[in-house]
């Protein structure tokens, strides 16, 4: 079998990677385990870690450590690419190919299991989900998700105590080109009535400078400061992201602009509070790439469940009830949190994504709901308790 990672790195990417090893080598349908490097580049290039030789000490300890251990790529393979992928699997007799990402990895995983079918080449592809934006359709909730949100919302409990004691207006750009979960995470770092995030802003709400004034100076005269979780792909009445705008426009091989690191935005939003509503302290922060590979404040509840679905991927295509493949997971019903991994057609999980919920989204359109503090707390865990006088 051949194994790889693709598209941002996460905190758990490596526990479902090591997850899909352990369980392949219990398997006697399976001998090499290959971990390509790079993603699909690695298959390209003929660059693989024999994963069989690995001890079982290093991959736990792999296991534990953020980003993704294999490297990664976002590159969409094409038709020459598949034909060279297929002629590689050849040559190595390759029957089985897990890749492990977001809805893009979940496209190229289709893509190599539709060419292997016109080519008649006999493989099974499964694609293990990964994403910190937490917008697969196929999946309740996403291994990443919980411990990016764990950062956030531990962030943002931190950057409320940095607002109490100088006061003004803090702004913090969080991850999220389409969905808006990890931001409305950082409403988990709230303990007290008064606690930030004061406002949040989603993509899902056209957002409206005036009313982000108005809103601001509102939450200002009634505290005296105001602290602000604001999405990177918040977007205006024309839907076109206002950091998109304001970037240089550069795109990967799917078509995504990049958005993450520049800090256009924040400091846009500042300039705005600044000038317009004559806020005198206005500082800003984009947490950009920090967010996915952190080292010790990872979710266990993500660590554990992004192990069960690589593992689940592995048990799913040798038992091959499909031959191309992702793996949902499906919360159960009920008040007691409780998860289950289905193998569902890998076509749920690709190409298109989903947003928060209306149900999650308060009604003024800068805040969210009790029903998301009740989804996501259990993914993301508890957070460190911090006092004030």
């Amino acid at each position: 079998m051949v194994i790889a990672q693709s598209g941002g790195p996460s905190m758990v990417i490596n526990e479902s990677l090591v997850g899909a090893v352990l369980e392949a080598r219990k398997s006697a349908k399976i001998g090499k385990i290959l971990g390509a490097r790079h993603g699909i580049l690695g298959i390209l290039g003929n660059d693989y870690v024999d994963l069989r030789k690995v001890s079982v000490k290093k991959l736990e300890a792999i296991a534990e450590t953020p980003s993704s251990a294999l490297g990664s790529c976002r590159r969409k393979p094409d038709a020459a690419d598949c034909r060279a992928i297929f002629e590689e699997f050849r040559r190595l007799n390759v029957g089985y190919f897990f890749y492990i990402g977001g809805n893009d990895s979940a496209d190229a995983a289709r893509i190599v299991a539709e060419e292997a079918e016109k080519d008649g080449y006999p493989l099974v592809v499964y694609h293990i989900p990964k994403t910190i934006d937490n917008d697969l359709r196929s999946c309740d909730h996403t291994p990443g998700f919980g411990s990016a949100a764990r950062f956030v919302a531990s962030a943002i409990r931190g950057d409320d105590l940095d607002n109490r004691a100088l006061l003004g207006v803090k702004i913090d750009v969080i991850m999220g080109r389409d969905a808006g979960f990890l931001t409305a995470a950082s409403a988990l770092a709230r303990q007290r009535p008064d606690d930030g995030p004061h406002l949040i802003y989603l993509p899902e709400v056209p957002f409206s400078e005036a009313k982000f004034i108005r809103e601001v100076k509102a939450v200002m005269k009634r505290l005296g400061r105001c602290v602000c979780a604001v999405s990177e792909g918040i977007r205006g009445a024309d839907g076109v992201p206002i950091g998109a705008k304001l970037g240089s426009g550069e795109k990967d091989s799917h078509g995504n602009v990049q958005m993450s690191g520049t800090g256009a935005l924040g400091d846009a939003l500042a300039r705005i509070l600044k000038e317009k509503a004559k806020v005198k302290r206005v500082r800003a922060d984009t947490f950009g790439y920090l967010q996915r590979s952190f080292p010790g404040i990872a979710s266990r509840v993500d660590q554990a469940e992004g192990r069960a679905a690589g593992a689940a991927a592995v048990k799913a295509a040798l038992k091959g009830a499909l031959t191309k493949g992702t793996i949902a997971i499906v919360r159960a019903a009920g008040r007691k949190y409780k998860v289950a991994y289905a193998p569902v057609p890998v076509q749920n999980a690709a190409r298109f994504t989903r947003s928060v919920p209306k149900e999650f989204i308060a009604k003024n359109g800068h805040d969210v709901t009790a029903k998301f503090v009740e989804y996501a707390k259990p993914i993301v865990g508890e957070l460190p308790v911090c006092e004030i006088f």
